[in-house]
């Protein structure tokens, strides 16, 4: 037997498993975006659950397409199983952390502490939920920079969610000089939170004395609002108070440097 007659079907072999890898890889693609698209278009289910099923119906057409290959080289489903039966620990071992990103997948997607769209700050990392799938959790900061992060350290880390609530309270501080009259700006910040429509009427905001500082009495403010206004209102109301409480003759304290000079 020639060389040529020996390594032919192995060509031939070798030629379909790239077809099939193409394919393979073609579908996974295409079956994944459109179980996503699916999904996410009932109006019943949560689209973050799209992106982590989109991402398992990628990852077994990939897996399906690896057994494919392996049986065109003579190795059959049963032996593979045999094999990787026999080398459950060694691949447990190895994939222990990625492993564990799935199962903490699973349980980010049975629990939801957060979804797609929504702001959060998990374990000191903050931004926006663009994807989460089998592995990993996307996030955009605000300055629009991708985070890439594990779902192991995700669901193990302390998650603060900023847009769970339709509403939020913003607390603001406002310190004024003792020789200003306490009751005249108190009624200044209330004016000005009762004229913004995005300020809730209920509950009411709140304004009182909190403290007595070194050089300042310090006026705390309560106001509830939308949490979607919340940014914008906080910006907007510093500038309004300040400008306000300037109008009204109410001096608000900041740090003074003295330079005492020793007689020589």
């Amino acid at each position: 037997m020639d060389q040529a007659s020996v390594y032919t079907p192995l060509v031939i072999n070798a030629i379909k498993a790239v077809i099939v890898l193409m394919i393979g890889w073609f579908l996974a693609a295409f079956l994944s975006e459109l179980a996503r698209k699916r999904i996410v278009a009932h109006p019943r289910i949560d689209q973050t659950i799209g992106g982590f099923a989109a991402s398992i119906v990628r990852w077994v057409v990939l897996l399906i397409t690896v057994i494919a290959v392996l049986q065109l080289f003579g190795i059959q489903a049963t032996s593979l199983v045999a094999i990787l039966g026999a080398a459950t620990l060694a691949i447990g071992l190895a994939l222990q952390g990625t492993l564990g990103d799935i199962a903490a997948g699973v349980m980010l997607v049975v629990f939801r502490p957060y979804r797609v769209g929504q702001y959060v700050d998990i374990g000191g990392t903050a931004g926006t939920v663009k994807e989460l799938n089998i592995f990993t959790t996307e996030l955009a900061t605000p300055d629009n920079v991708q985070i890439i992060m594990p779902n192991g350290k995700a669901w193990g880390s302390i998650v603060t969610n900023y847009s769970t609530h339709a509403t939020r309270r913003l607390d603001l501080t406002f310190g004024i000089d003792y020789g200003d009259d306490a009751d005249k700006a108190m009624q200044i910040v209330l004016d000005a939170a009762n004229a913004d429509e995005r300020v809730h009427k209920d509950p009411e905001p709140w304004v009182r004395v909190i403290n007595l500082g070194d050089s300042s009495v310090d006026l705390g403010v309560r106001l509830w609002c939308n949490a979607a206004d919340y940014f914008e209102l906080k910006c907007h109301m510093l500038k309004t108070i300040k400008e306000a409480f300037d109008a009204g003759g109410i001096s608000i304290p900041y740090p003074h440097a003295v330079e005492i000079q020793k007689a020589g």
